[in-house]
């Protein structure tokens, strides 16, 4: 299994909805596994099976971008053994440093140190943290004080360090999809861990129907269901309903950290979910519109040149906020 976050098998937010076995031909192909902590299933026409490219891809991802792999690319720059970094991290970089400034600097990759002390990093020890402690933690925050120059990294403090899973693994889904691509692939669905690159058309000749969630921790309860295809299109979601800690005391909070004063972020948004031409910016997308109000969520969106779906709390039931033209 490769290790890009290394978490118990969680249930996706959003899952492609048809069973392949029902009307496949010989030249659609499945790929199903394990990757980076999570669940993969992938469906594509070709004439060939890809499944040793589609490991290579994930193995190759793995190998720059894991928080959790100490011989990543990612982990060398985090120690501080080089400044050089590789084309996948000036990529990621870049949209993470787009979704920055959209965001007002609430979606922040370098607030790691900080998530570490409630819970949410490669320990994963629940702590209580204290005032002390953020305050000290803050000093390495920052991706605006960031930036790469000719292919290294130049940080205003050498102890910040990256933490790209909010966009990493929607990243990867792109490099699958790209591979397909150039493999002559025009059908296709990348799933891992629920979020998706969709085109083309399903092994029935119909769009790819992919359901949503409803924010209900443990279980799949369906939401809604948008189609996907033919022109290419990413699916993202993000949600603190099942990724949480409870303190000693008994209080719950969500993995969404603020990198403003270094608390978990309260809003009434439960999950969201986002539509972008690519994967790694609708993943970063929806982790930043759990980091703001949910009106503002819906400005940066519209901003960014996205669609999105917003599932709040509204008393004991849900309410949904939409973007015009949401699938």
């Amino acid at each position: 299994m490769h290790c890009l976050k290394r978490i118990a098998l969680i249930l996706p937010l959003i899952s492609a909805l048809f069973l392949i076995s029902a009307s496949c031909s010989d030249k659609y192909f499945t790929n199903d596994g394990c990757t980076w902590g999570t669940t993969y299933h992938i469906v594509y026409r070709s004439h060939v099976n890809l499944a040793d490219s589609v490991e290579a891809v994930m193995s190759h991802i793995d190998g720059s971008l894991s928080l959790f792999n100490p011989e990543s690319a990612l982990s060398a720059v985090n120690c501080g053994l080089t400044d050089s970094v590789d084309a996948d991290f000036v990529r990621v970089f870049a949209c993470a440093a787009r979704v920055h400034a959209l965001s007002g600097g609430m979606f922040d990759p370098t607030v790691a140190p900080v998530a570490g002390l409630w819970g949410f990093g490669p320990a994963g020890d629940v702590l209580a943290p204290d005032s002390a402690a953020l305050a000290s933690a803050l000093k390495r925050v920052g991706l605006g004080s960031c930036r790469v120059e000719n292919g290294m990294i130049v940080r205003a403090d050498s102890l910040t360090a990256f933490d790209f899973s909010a966009l990493a693994k929607g990243y990867g889904v792109d490099c699958i999809a790209e591979m397909l691509e150039r493999n002559g692939c025009a059908d296709y669905m990348v799933e891992v861990g629920g979020e998706i690159v969709a085109a083309g058309r399903n092994p029935s000749g119909k769009a790819w129907r992919i359901q949503i969630d409803a924010p209900v921790a443990e279980v799949h309860s369906r939401f809604d269901v948008v189609e996907l295809g033919p022109a290419r299109m990413a699916l993202a979601s993000s949600g603190n309903y099942r990724n949480f800690r409870v303190d000693s005391l008994g209080v719950r909070y969500g993995h969404t950290i603020s990198p403003l004063d270094g608390r978990p972020v309260r809003t009434a948004t439960l999950a969201a979910t986002v539509s972008a031409a690519d994967c790694m910016t609708a993943d970063a997308l929806a982790t930043a519109a759990m980091c703001v109000a949910p009106d503002s969520a819906l400005t940066m969106l519209a901003e960014a040149g996205a669609r999105g779906l917003l599932i709040l709390a509204d008393g004991d039931s849900l309410r949904a906020l939409t973007t015009p033209q949401f699938p």
